[in-house]
């Protein structure tokens, strides 16, 4: 009985401090945040971060109607849609969040940030490991998509719009359809931190096209080396036919 009863205050404690770190979070990542009421009242991914820590607890004691229910209410409320069996780690920050989409077999670290428009999908209708781990201190751009069981490594950032379908190592930048990554080494932010910096952004497009533009002004240097030696000699062949 005093047991149940530890376990339940330490439940409590547990929940407070996470609310308290939510809130923090959302000062340190959204400029606009004024004030605690405003992040309390009107602040969708907090509502919905809140909500599937509940739904969470029910799911893994097996109470999945209740669970699915409630995720049911708060995709309605928040626009943002979270599998009550998704695993997901402190400090998580949506910000604006809707349009969200976290699929139940979702891996997500600690100090990970995603935009509207995000989905973190499956692949297989399975009932596997089907949807993407998100290692800490990772930042997903607005209208990315993560599908399958892909890893995404510590400190990677996705840009925005990017589909991701394989692993990718940490420290990395993700650009483009199917998304790869572009940059490595990317500086590792502390823990608690996150890089929001997801507008500095490699172009695939135009590395492609200055490698061309490179390799077209060494042929062209090389072409008329040869142009030079083969006229040179075609005019030694003149001056000896004389």
């Amino acid at each position: 009985m005093f047991e149940g009863i530890r376990q339940k205050i330490f439940l409590i404690k547990d929940n407070v401090e996470r609310i308290k770190e939510d809130i923090e979070t959302t000062f340190l990542r959204d400029p606009a945040a004024r004030s605690v009421p405003e992040i309390l009242t009107a602040y969708p991914g907090f509502h919905a971060i809140f909500m599937h820590r509940i739904a969470h607890y029910l799911w893994v004691r097996e109470r999945y109607l209740p669970a699915r229910f409630l995720s049911h209410i708060n995709r309605f409320i928040t626009g943002i849609e979270i599998h009550p069996g998704a695993k997901i780690g402190r400090r998580f920050f949506i910000d604006h969040g809707m349009g969200v989409v976290i699929g139940e077999t979702t891996e997500i670290g600690d100090d990970v940030t995603i935009y509207h428009g995000v989905t973190l999908g499956g692949t297989t209708w399975r009932k596997e490991k089907r949807h993407p781990t998100v290692k800490d201190r990772v930042v997903i751009g607005a209208g990315a998509k993560v599908l399958g069981p892909a890893v995404i490594g510590e400190n990677s950032r996705v840009g925005a719009g990017s589909v991701v379908i394989r692993d990718v190592p940490p420290n990395s930048t993700v650009v483009g359809v199917p998304g790869k990554a572009m940059a490595k080494g990317v500086k590792p932010v502390p823990p608690g931190a996150a890089d929001l910096n997801h507008h500095e952004l490699p172009d695939p497009e135009a590395i492609v096209m200055e490698t061309l533009s490179h390799r077209i002004a060494e042929l062209e240097g090389k072409l008329s080396k040869l142009e030079k030696l083969v006229l040179g000699e075609n005019e030694d062949k003149k001056v000896s036919g004389k």
